[in-house]
């Protein structure tokens, strides 16, 4: 049977030159980069590389790359880090010569109801811990309307976090604009306002330069560009303030304890490296293919519904609802077929609630349980997608005719 894989936004496939650059770091060179000996400074070495290629992807400088354990640790970092280095930031009011003023609490934290959990977990945490946070709405195509954050900034906001594209639906945000806006509430004062980016998903899929988007943190994880799983790394621009969030030894410059995972962090210096040599061409095979599924699907399926944005979308992004159709049966018809796809985040897999950010964007229930992504990669070709338009019809077909509120069109 024809095996098909379009699930790349949950995670991809180790690139062989990337499998073939750690397999040393295993065995010959498995030395601890904190040790002062040669096989430590060997795998030292490895491990400053990396950072110089993860850097040069994203327009930064080696020394503003820590590694993490993944997205997840890189947002949990931004979001906690940020909070609890900024919560008191000053007296609200000179002392007038009585005495030391008051310290102003600054707790407040904007982010978007459509971001990642790995973002929206720890923001939930930090309310119950006295911090504030404004849950910015989307409209029907996912998009934050950069004016909704620049109505949210208040005197106490501490860190803006917007991701750069959406896990599940692909829109691709104008963070640019939002940057501008925050830099501009700024001004010429000496206050600590933050933003933050997850990128987990566009690293490696288009370009990413931390200095044109204007952000000050940014996450990317490396099993999402062909990079091993396990580690990622966060983009904090110097000078920014932020707390420890593994407290241990002295790793990464102080700011990640825990000794580094060599393998894993030269696995995704490779990655970076091969993203950066193969993202025009990454976007040029993508694009068209993109298209062609979300045209072929819609002229052979009625009553379809493409979720996002249609142009401000990932190049590899395909996010459909089908009417009258549970998405876990497409799901599982569709790997009966060979194909795997998936019903949204690999994250929230198994749960039968509607997508948060099918919700967000305003669909209606029934049409967020029957959503289905397909997202491309690096390995996926023309045949595959003739395949997938030639099966996924008559899955949708047959579903429909067991679907009890479907009535065939005469």
């Amino acid at each position: 049977m024809k095996r098909i894989y379009l699930d790349y936004a949950a995670t991809t496939p180790t690139h062989p030159e990337v499998v073939a650059a750690m397999q040393p770091y295993f065995s010959e060179k498995f030395g601890n980069p904190s040790s002062l000996h040669a096989f430590g400074q060997e795998a030292r070495s490895a491990v400053e590389r990396a950072r110089e290629q993860v850097a040069k992807l994203i327009g930064a400088q080696p020394e503003e790359i820590v590694f993490t354990s993944g997205g997840t640790e890189a947002n949990n970092f931004a979001v906690h880090g940020v909070a609890y280095a900024n919560k008191e930031k000053g007296p609200s009011t000179p002392s007038m010569g009585l005495g030391t003023s008051p310290l102003r609490t600054s707790n407040h934290i904007i982010t978007s109801t459509i971001e990642h959990h790995a973002v929206l977990e720890p923001c939930k945490f930090l309310e119950t811990q006295g911090f504030k946070v404004t849950y910015l709405p989307v409209d029907k195509y996912g998009l934050v309307n950069p004016k909704d954050v620049k109505k949210a900034l208040t005197n106490k906001t501490i860190l803006v976090s917007i991701m750069h594209a959406n896990n599940e639906i692909g829109t691709i945000q104008s963070i640019e604009e939002i940057s501008k806006i925050i830099k501009g509430k700024l001004g010429t004062g000496k206050r600590q306002l933050y933003f933050h980016t997850d990128a987990v998903q566009t690293v490696g899929s288009m370009p990413v330069d931390v200095n044109k988007l204007g952000v000050d943190l940014l996450s990317l994880s490396a099993h999402k560009l062909y990079g091993p799983k396990g580690v990622g790394a966060l983009y904090i621009r110097k000078g920014t303030r932020m707390e420890s969030f593994i407290k241990g030894g002295g790793q990464e410059r102080h700011r990640r304890a825990s000794t580094e995972n060599v393998p894993g962090i030269v696995g995704l210096g490779v990655a970076a490296e091969l993203a950066l040599r193969e993202l025009d061409s990454r976007q040029k095979h993508l694009t068209p293919l993109r298209d062609k599924l979300i045209k072929g699907i819609q002229n052979k399926i009625l009553e379809v519904v493409l979720n996002g944005h249609p142009d401000k979308r990932l190049p590899k992004n395909v996010n459909l609802s089908v009417k009258y159709v549970e998405g876990e049966s497409m799901l599982l018809n569709l790997d009966l077929e060979g194909i795997a796809a998936s019903t949204g985040s690999a994250c929230s897999s198994g749960t039968t609630e509607p997508s948060h950010v099918l919700t967000a964007i305003g669909l209606p229930v029934d049409l967020g349980q029957g959503s289905i992504r397909f997202s491309l990669g690096r390995l996926t070709t023309e045949d595959d997608i003739n395949y997938v338009l030639d099966v996924f019809p008559r899955i949708v077909d047959k579903l429909r005719k067991m679907s009890p509120t479907y009535k065939a069109p005469r």
